[in-house]
């Protein structure tokens, strides 16, 4: 049976692959963006292009109400719309904050808000959260994108409880990094306030991201195979990590965590209060 699909970030990159490979096998596809006019077509009624600003409520809204109205179902939601904001947190202002959180967090609660609705009425649904690796380890340059997709993480494990009653899944994906736009100068953000201090690390972290633009081993297209592919599975993981780089990572993070737990241990279990 065909699916009806919701994608956010659909106009490129790992979007873009998403909306093309569920099309491909004979899905239904709401492809959303800032920029609808960007998103591929060709695929006469079976797709329908919106324009979307998650961090618009408004838009956010309309574009559910759309696809609801054409399709009158939701079967996939995949919330990928998101970009990096990159540099030392100092060097960061709180409005460069506000707006990294605003897309990447607040926008992913509100177009899930929306459709939730819709999926508990028809008791099944699936939800992809594209989070990251950064969602997983924090690195220098990270904080405000790795504590967004931190957030991601912690908000997905929550819902999943809450909805599963529904016939409601949820999946995050856990990309490393991957060959698109991401670190491209259309995309990435960097911190406005430079700091003396940081300029050696500052440096560091720029020459670093562009030396992985359009470098980076992940394929969008074999990710966006591996992700329709998920949403066919009766039981899809509740994580699931994306390229040989993540898979590395959260190997890395595991041991840390146990060492971590073992090391300190005996100190631990020494916080109870009495009986």
């Amino acid at each position: 049976m065909s699916k009806t699909w919701f994608v956010t970030g659909a106009a490129r990159g790992i979007g873009a692959s998403i909306v093309r490979a569920a099309l491909a096998a004979g899905d239904r596809v709401v492809a959303t963006g800032r920029d609808p006019g960007a998103i591929a077509d060709g695929f006469g009624e079976a797709v329908l292009a919106l324009r979307l600003d998650v961090a618009d409520r408004q838009e956010v809204e309309a574009a559910v109400a759309a696809a609801l109205d054409r399709f009158g179902r939701i079967d996939v939601l995949v919330n990928n719309a998101g970009y990096g904001h990159f540099g030392v947190f100092e060097e960061s202002t709180p409005e460069e904050a506000e707006r990294q959180f605003a897309t990447n967090v607040f926008g992913l609660f509100d177009v899930t808000r929306a459709v939730l609705p819709a999926m508990r009425r028809q008791r099944a649904g699936h939800v992809i959260n594209i989070s990251s690796v950064a969602g997983i380890r924090g690195g220098p340059g990270g904080s405000l994108y790795c504590a967004s997709k931190h957030a991601v993480e912690g908000f997905s494990e929550s819902l999943a409880h809450e909805v599963a009653p529904f016939g409601i899944g949820i999946t995050l994906v856990e990309p490393g990094f991957f060959r698109t736009d991401f670190l491209d100068s259309s995309s990435v953000r960097y911190g406005a306030d430079a700091i003396a201090d940081y300029a050696g690390q500052s440096a560091t972290i720029r020459a670093r991201y562009a030396e992985r633009n359009h470098r980076q081993a992940g394929d969008p297209d074999k990710l966006a195979a591996v992700i329709v592919d998920l949403a066919g599975r009766d039981a899809p993981p509740f994580r699931f990590a994306a390229g040989t780089d993540a898979v590395a990572i959260v190997e890395a993070k595991i041991q840390r965590l146990q060492g971590d737990l073992d090391a300190w241990r005996a100190l631990s279990i020494t916080t109870d209060g009495a009986d």
